[in-house]
């Protein structure tokens, strides 16, 4: 029994098809995922290298109230969605009353419905606050609570304030300011 040769290009079209689909899967590439990341920097201006990166998921707002609901009060959060956000910071940094030298961190947080407490922690490459372990906090503050208008997606930015800057966490209606002053060589040139 033999083929005829007209058969020959559909059949090579069909196992070439097979073998690049098959080949595809076996790559293991992972969905997208539902929860956007983003990337916030603060510099002094356009032209100058970053001070600090805060690289964080940034949840949606699915709820009427997301603090005290779906993000509950008085427990450690992961600040954002699914891996914990981290914060680098290029130079050394007053981090409240505390100083922190230059490096990568761990941002986590505890809300309140008034208060919030603020941690930085050097455990590195964690999924959310599952894996939290205090001894290696780094620093550790108390801000207050904020209102102002809703925000749909969790959001971190940078704002100059006086002397140095904040790190400001929004979602919904609620806004908390991270007070940051970084050494004198890299002081915040007034705008």
């Amino acid at each position: 029994m033999y083929m005829k040769k007209s058969y020959y290009p559909i059949i090579i079209t069909i196992l070439l098809t097979l073998f690049f689909v098959s080949e595809s899967k076996a790559q293991g590439f992972n969905e997208i995922d539902e929860i956007p990341h983003d990337i916030s920097y603060y510099r002094l201006n356009r032209a100058t290298p970053p001070l600090a990166k805060v690289l964080y998921g940034r949840p949606q707002k699915k709820e009427d109230k997301v603090f005290g609901n779906s993000v509950p009060y008085d427990k450690v959060w992961r600040t954002g969605a699914n891996e914990a956000t981290e914060v680098k910071f290029y130079k050394d940094v007053k981090f409240g009353d505390t100083s922190v030298p230059a490096g990568t961190y761990v941002l986590l947080t505890i809300p309140g419905e008034n208060k919030w407490e603020v941690i930085l922690n050097s455990k590195l490459d964690v999924l959310g606050a599952f894996q939290y372990n205090p001894t290696f906090d780094v620093a550790r503050i108390t801000v207050d609570v904020s209102k102002a208008e809703t925000l749909e997606s969790f959001s971190i930015a940078f704002k100059n304030f006086n002397e140095g800057v904040q790190m400001v966490l929004g979602w919904d209606t609620t806004r908390i300011k991270i007070p940051l002053k970084f050494d004198e060589d890299s002081a915040v040139v007034k705008m």
